[in-house]
C-alpha cells in the first residue's frame, strides 16, 4: 500500500487557561490516503474542529507530529510549501461582502501569486461546475446561502489543492439545500479525485459521503472507532433508504450514544 498522503503521529492538543488545561484532544492517530473521502463525527466538544486546524497549521499541536505528503509540518518554510497543498473550506465563508463572486474566488490565487490564463479558466471551469457562471459579477448579498457556500467551497479549490479540508462546511443550511450540495460535493470528488476530511455532526451526511468515518470520543477528545463505508458509488439520496446504509448509520450513532452514556457517573 502507498503512503498516506495525511498521517497524524500521537497527535494531543492542550489548551491552557489562567485556572485550568484544557484537553481537547489526545493520542490522535490517522491515515489519510490520496483521494480518501473521510468524515469525522463525533459529539459537540470532542475536538473535530480542532484536528482539521492542525492539519492547517492554523493551530499548532502540543504533542505529535503531523506529516503531509510524508513531510512533517515543521518550519516556516516546508509549512508554507506544504499549506498550497491545502483547501480549508470553514463552517461560514466569510466572503468579502464589497468583492464579486469571482473576485472572492480569486483570493487565494493573489495570496500564492498565481497568475495567468490557467488560474482565470480555472475560475471559470469551476464556477461552471458549481452552475455559478451567471452570477461571477454578482455580490454576496445579492446571491442565496447555498450559493455563498458554494463560493467559498471554489475558493478553496481555485488553486487545485490536493487536500481539501472541510469544517462542518453546510450545518448552517436548510436540509433540501444541504442535500444538493452533498450531491454536487460527491460529483466534484469523483471529477477531481481530491483527498477530502469533512467535519460533520450529522450521521446520515457523514455516512452518504465518505468512504471511511472516524467516531471521536469526548474527555478528552479521542478516536474511539474508524468504520470503513462499502456503499456503490455514484451515491443518490435513494441510498438513505437501504438496509446497509441504515446498518451503518445505525452502528455509528451507536458508537456516539455508548460515548454520551459513558459520561454520566
Amino acid at each position: 500500500m502507498s503512503e498516506p498522503i495525511i498521517k497524524l503521529n500521537n497527535i494531543t492538543k492542550h489548551f491552557h487557561t489562567r485556572s485550568q488545561t484544557i484537553r481537547a484532544v489526545e493520542n490522535i492517530n490517522m491515515d489519510v490516503y490520496k483521494g480518501d473521502f473521510v468524515a469525522v463525527v463525533g459529539p459537540s466538544g470532542c475536538g473535530k474542529s480542532t484536528i482539521i486546524r492542525m492539519i492547517n497549521d492554523i493551530i499548532q499541536p502540543t504533542v505529535g507530529d503531523i506529516f503531509i505528503k510524508q513531510k512533517r509540518m515543521k518550519g516556516k518554510k516546508t509549512v508554507k510549501e506544504l499549506i498550497k497543498n491545502m483547501g480549508f473550506i470553514f463552517q461560514q465563508p466569510n466572503l468579502f461582502p464589497w468583492l464579486t463572486v469571482r473576485q472572492n474566488v480569486a483570493l487565494p490565487l493573489k495570496v500564492f501569486g498565481y497568475s495567468g490564463q490557467k488560474w482565470e479558466d480555472s475560475i471559470d471551469q469551476l464556477l461552471k461546475i458549481f452552475e455559478l457562471d451567471k452570477y461571477a459579477d454578482s455580490y454576496p448579498i445579492e446571491i442565496s446561502g447555498g450559493m455563498v457556500q458554494k463560493v467559498g467551497v471554489i475558493r478553496a479549490m481555485v488553486h487545485d489543492p490536493e487536500i481539501l479540508l472541510m469544517d462542518e462546511p453546510f450545518g448552517a443550511l436548510d436540509e433540501i439545500t444541504r442535500e444538493q450540495l452533498n450531491l454536487e460535493l460527491l460529483d466534484v470528488w469523483k471529477k477531481t479525485k481530491k483527498t477530502i476530511i469533512f467535519i460533520t455532526h450529522d450521521i446520515k451526511e457523514a455516512v452518504l459521503l465518505a468512504s471511511k468515518v472516524c467516531v471521536m470520543g469526548t474527555n478528552p477528545g479521542r478516536i474511539i472507532s474508524e468504520v470503513d463505508i462499502d456503499l456503490p458509488r455514484p451515491r443518490s439520496l435513494d441510498i438513505v433508504t437501504d438496509e446497509k446504509f441504515i446498518h451503518y448509520e445505525t452502528k455509528i450513532t451507536e458508537l456516539i450514544g455508548d460515548v454520551e452514556l459513558s459520561k454520566i457517573k
